[in-house]
């Protein structure tokens, strides 16, 4: 069945496969391998291209390019892909680009996210739930950005880099070594300066789980043995599921060293 809410003059290349209430607006381009789930908006002068999968409920703002070669000069033309999940806002501007061969072929988003004006995220990035990326925030290459993340407008993410669940990025910030999960980090050479307190208390943690937070933040701070040593008593000693959280992610496997408190 034709669909209704398709304008004439946007161009769909055979093969896309789109939900019939899907909204595609003026001008805008889909190509012959993208799947568009039931619900899913795509404003005026939008580019989705390559093997891009967006799921139910997403809205694409104008000019907003999703699926596009990464730029990576490995790059060789090999068939990798980019899947969107649920309800996420991409606002005007945003890029998002399709995986490589060398970083597991795939670039992913969770759903619930906002991608701000002007934001990017580049190839094999692994971004979880409810993440938002302010206004020209840009992510690298093999990122994970795990859940509830805040990254600051004007702030970039080297290649590779870890961001545990619940932290803050202030605004113009770089970031270059993995940040703790519920960490907070600012600074024009980011510097893990404390924890993401109002975010925990929005979200409804127990002040018993804070004080513990409070705690693991000052062993891991003063702690005696490297950051690593800190963590390994940490994770021994540890009786809340934040803390238990914030050891899993130091002890596990990353190509980056960490940020720790006071670095600069």
């Amino acid at each position: 069945m034709e669909n209704k809410f398709i304008h004439p003059s946007a161009v769909i290349e055979p093969g896309a496969k789109i939900a019939n209430d899907v909204i595609i607006g003026p001008l805008s381009y889909i190509g012959a391998e993208v799947t568009l789930r039931s619900g899913v908006e795509i404003k005026s002068h939008v580019v989705v291209t390559g093997k891009t999968e967006i799921e139910q409920d997403t809205v694409v703002y104008s000019f907003a390019v999703i699926g596009e070669i990464p730029q990576d000069l490995k790059f060789n033309g090999e068939k990798t892909s980019l899947k969107i999940g649920k309800r996420n806002q991409i606002r005007e501007n945003v890029t998002i680009n399709v995986g490589t061969a060398g970083g597991g072929g795939m670039t992913s988003v969770g759903n619930n996210c906002l991608f701000m004006t002007g934001s990017h995220i580049a190839h094999d990035a692994k971004i979880g739930d409810n993440v938002i990326i302010a206004n020209c925030g840009a992510v690298a290459g093999h990122c994970v950005i795990e859940d509830d993340v805040i990254i600051g407008g004007l702030s970039g993410i080297h290649q590779f880099v870890r961001i545990g669940r619940g932290a803050i990025i202030g605004a113009v910030t770089m970031v270059t070594n993995d940040v703790i999960p519920f960490g907070l980090v600012q600074g024009p050479r980011g510097a893990l300066d404390g924890l993401n307190l109002i975010g925990l208390k929005r979200k409804g943690v127990e002040r018993a789980d804070i004080t513990a937070l409070r705690a693991a933040f000052q062993m891991l701070a003063q702690g005696e043995g490297t950051f690593q040593d800190r963590a390994r008593k940490l994770k021994e000693e540890a009786t809340s599921e934040y803390v238990d959280a914030i050891t899993k992610f130091i002890l596990g496997a990353s190509d980056r060293s960490f940020l720790t408190p006071g670095d600069f």
